[in-house]
């Protein structure tokens, strides 16, 4: 339980970096905030997908979906919160 909760904190933050990555442009939001929204976005895409095979290798479609859901909220973040705070 405590390494899967691990896992996705490290899983969620790497989404997060890749999301940010993958948009253009600056974003205006704070590290803590990408990581947090890459869990958001590693669950969502988990969801999505059902859970992992245990045939060992990697899920491309659960990485793929996880980072395009991440990078939406980070867009939908930036535009409807980091906007007003500026």
């Amino acid at each position: 339980m405590v390494l899967g909760i691990i896992g996705t904190i490290i899983f969620g933050a790497i989404v997060g970096i890749l999301a940010r990555l993958v948009l253009p442009g600056r974003q205006a939001i704070s590290m803590l905030m990408t990581v947090v929204l890459g869990i958001v976005g590693a669950l969502i895409g988990y969801w999505i997908w059902g859970a992992p095979k245990d045939d060992g290798s990697i899920d491309w479609l659960r990485w793929i979906t996880s980072i395009a859901v991440a990078a939406l909220l980070v867009v939908g973040y930036e535009r409807f919160v980091a906007s007003k705070k500026a």
